[in-house]
């Protein structure tokens, strides 16, 4: 009997993409998707009493209860071992590699393919359909893939066994992190490294002016300059959570309860004070 096929997604929206491309093309390929952000907060261990605590004390988010309830699972169907197990990934997306390189911590020498969308370029067809392709650009990410994409690119044929030297490669990279269990982690080249939980305070200061302008104006930015540099290194959760933390330092000023309800609120550079 063939093995069920299981398709190990690390970021949700992703997933719901892929899912309808298997859809589309009649195949019963179960999807696996990973909630949490291993991107931020403790993994050392990735405990989810530890994590949702760490959350709502450092961000200032009430519902990652949620998140980490979901994850137990992924967890069980994700290291299931009578599945054929593909994992999706791209080294230029902080979650996806973060989630995977956990993933594969888990599954020990258990046997996997891979789908590593690193070096991937695609060719989106034009809105409705209308006109000739639009250029190759790069995949980048799963998450930021239309089904169509998915689809006409055969992207599930790119599936290969994850060899062994690439193995030690990430357990070794992820061991590392581990032991670093900093507060955040960002795709710096080919690998994943700690950095402080400021580290996205300066580009955020970079958006503020001494006018008014919506908290998500200012995280949209700073979210913008990252997929122009062909990386996706953070969120708008994390980043509007720095943002309070700015104010609170007395670095910006805020108009509204939280910079977390990013469309109700604005900040600006503080005024002078003669």
């Amino acid at each position: 009997m063939a093995q069920t096929m299981h398709h190990i997604v690390f970021t949700p929206s992703g997933a719901g993409g892929l899912r309808q491309s298997l859809r589309e093309a009649h195949r019963g390929d179960k999807v696996v998707a990973f909630f949490d952000d291993l991107r931020f907060g403790p993994i050392n261990p990735p405990d989810p009493l530890l994590r949702r605590k760490w959350v709502k004390d450092e961000l200032g988010w009430v519902g990652w209860g949620d998140v980490t309830a979901r994850s137990e699972l992924f967890w069980q169907e994700a290291c299931a071992p009578d599945a054929r197990k593909v994992a999706w990934l791209s080294r230029k997306s902080g979650l996806e590699y973060a989630g995977f390189l956990e993933w594969l911590w888990r599954l020990g020498d258990a046997p996997c393919e891979i789908i590593d969308l690193t070096e991937v370029s695609v060719v989106r067809r034009p809105p409705r359909g209308d006109g000739p392709p639009l250029p190759p650009a790069p995949a980048l990410s799963l998450a930021i893939l239309s089904p169509d994409t998915i689809h006409h690119n055969n992207l599930c044929d790119l599936a290969t066994p994850l060899q062994t030297a690439a193995r030690k490669h990430y357990l070794d990279l992820w061991h590392r992190l581990r032991i670093e269990n900093a507060p955040l982690r960002v795709v710096a080249g080919d690998v994943l490294r700690s950095v402080p939980i400021t580290y996205f305070d300066p580009l955020l200061m970079s958006f503020a002016t001494d006018q008014w302008r919506k908290v998500a104006m200012i995280v949209g930015l700073a979210l913008a300059s990252e997929i122009n540099d062909d990386v996706l290194q953070t969120s708008d959760i994390f980043l509007a959570s720095r943002v309070n933390a700015l104010v609170e330092s007395g670095q910006l000023e805020i108009r509204g309860k939280s910079a977390l309800r990013m469309r109700h609120s604005e900040v600006r550079l503080p005024m002078s004070r003669g």
